[in-house]
């Protein structure tokens, strides 16, 4: 009993905390617009990185897969998404070895 009262409150907290997230930095985007073409940029930037990692990803499909609902183009999709996060993980890895290096010369 005294579980399933804190689950609904954690649900409510995810909840109102969402709300927050996107509704704040609207209400901010409406005062400094210069903020949401920055914000507009990196999305589009994350669209095109998906885009590229879609394009190069396979779509092979093995039997074990269509046992579980997956075709090919949900096959694509998800590899897709694997290599965009690929990506972006070696971007970030190679921006802290860069920043760590240029730290050091100077």
């Amino acid at each position: 009993m005294f579980v399933d009262i804190l689950l609904y409150l954690a649900y409510g907290l995810i909840i109102i905390c969402a709300a927050a997230a996107i509704i704040l930095p609207l209400i901010h985007a409406v005062s400094d617009p210069g903020a949401l073409v920055k914000s507009g940029i990196g999305v589009g930037a994350l669209l095109v990185v998906f885009l590229i990692s879609w394009a190069i990803s396979g779509n092979e499909v093995f039997p074990s897969y269509t046992l579980h609902g997956v075709d090919s183009s949900l096959s694509k999709f998800v590899g897709g998404t694997l290599v965009m996060m690929y990506l972006l993980a070696a971007i970030a890895i190679i921006g802290i070895v860069y920043t760590e290096i240029s730290k050091m010369i100077k």
